[in-house]
């Protein structure tokens, strides 16, 4: 794309159904045989690029793609759509009245938003009549994807021409001769868009192309660090589960389990590029647990009973309490890490959502029975490995 903008080239790139006459459409107004033409369906299988030397507007290319109905044709259709987003023009090559799979395929490149050509080719098995015809079926069906005068009739390889020939004596003889190439309206519709946006369209759909990808860049990162984020939520979880879990110290162990909490925080706008220090992070807690205690109060209630049975049994806790309490810690450090993603995806910002909602969402999100199965599951798991040893 940086060669592209530094030479001044326009890419026309050409799409249709196989064996439509895209590359024949492509050999005629270069006037040579420069792409493979074949009667074998799927003969294009990448995209190929050749330089139009026509007129003298300086680097304009010619690229072939594979037709947009192939067997296997997945990835390839998807290569064309990688071209067209890519390209400065589009040449759509029909050879009759457009097939559902044209019309969806016309749709989905038109929203590109490059000029687009509708190429109606092998016109010459046409008489006028039927062309007529054509002409104002096909008008109706593009109404609003194109414009009439993008609507342009060839014949880039007509078929030859049966004829009689009749000798001075009466005789008739059936020979055939090979019909004329049409592509001139083409050729002089090229041209006219080349010469009043030619620039315009290169510069502009290269700066379309570079939000486009600077959107597929950032999605990426998004989507590691969430994965990245996702697995240190998971540790912190563990982490405080077991910690509350073992610790022997009545009620005490849910302020001591904050620092846990502090940490995660720490941790995740690390991953996120947005460093916050400890008491940006104690902040954020403590918006966070005031949402949650109005949200959903309830699991407090049961963590701080459960917390206080210890102190009941003089601070040594059965297996079983101690695995409902390691997993209440474990649920809401879940919460905090998920409201704290979403807290970091919108740039350190609740957006128009506001804290509350954003709390009610995570909520929402998360199936609070299993998670504190689970939970359960694996500090049980974890405090009977202790207690054999």
């Amino acid at each position: 794309m940086l060669t592209k903008l530094e030479q001044g080239q326009l890419h026309v790139a050409v799409f249709g159904r196989v064996s439509v006459g895209k590359s024949s459409v492509l050999n005629a107004l270069l006037g040579k045989q420069a792409f493979s033409v074949s009667i074998l369906h799927g003969e294009t299988t990448t995209d190929n690029m050749e330089e139009w030397q026509e007129i003298d507007a300086g680097g304009i290319y010619l690229i072939d793609t594979p037709g947009i109905n192939e067997i296997d044709g997945e990835a390839r259709e998807q290569l064309a759509m990688e071209v067209a987003n890519r390209a400065d023009l589009l040449l759509f090559v029909i050879d009759s009245d457009l097939t559902e799979v044209e019309l969806s395929a016309l749709k989905a490149v038109s929203h590109t938003n490059r000029p687009i050509i509708l190429v109606v080719n092998k016109s010459d098995q046409y008489n006028e009549p039927e062309l007529l015809q054509l002409r104002s079926i096909i008008r109706e069906r593009v109404a609003g994807l194109i414009a009439p005068e993008n609507i342009i009739f060839t014949a880039a390889a007509p078929t030859k021409q049966a004829i009689i020939i009749i000798d001075d004596e009466g005789n008739e003889k059936e020979s055939t001769r090979q019909r004329p190439v049409d592509i001139i309206n083409l050729k002089s519709r090229l041209w006219d868009i080349i010469q009043s946006e030619g620039k315009t369209l290169s510069a502009l759909n290269a700066s379309l192309f570079a939000g486009k990808l600077s959107e597929q860049v950032a999605r990426s990162i998004l989507k590691t660090r969430q994965e990245i984020g996702e697995r240190t939520i998971k540790m912190y979880c563990t982490g405080k589960g077991i910690a509350v879990a073992v610790n022997p110290i009545p009620v005490a162990d849910l302020f001591a389990a904050a620092a846990i909490d502090i940490s995660m925080i720490i941790h995740l706008s690390n991953i996120y590029g947005l460093p916050m220090s400890k008491t940006e992070a104690g902040d954020l807690i403590k918006t966070i647990a005031a949402q949650m205690v109005l949200l959903y109060g309830a699991v407090w209630a049961v963590n701080l009973a459960s917390s206080a049975l210890k102190f009941g049994t003089g601070g040594i806790s059965t297996l079983i309490t101690a695995a409902t309490q390691g997993a209440i810690a474990w649920y809401s450090t879940l919460i905090i890490g998920r409201v704290t993603e979403t807290y970091l995806v919108k740039g350190k910002s609740w957006g128009e959502v506001g804290p509350k909602l954003a709390v009610q969402e995570i909520l929402d999100s998360l199936d609070r029975d299993s998670v504190m199965s689970e939970a359960k599951d694996e500090i049980m798991r974890y405090l009977k490995k202790e207690k054999g040893k």
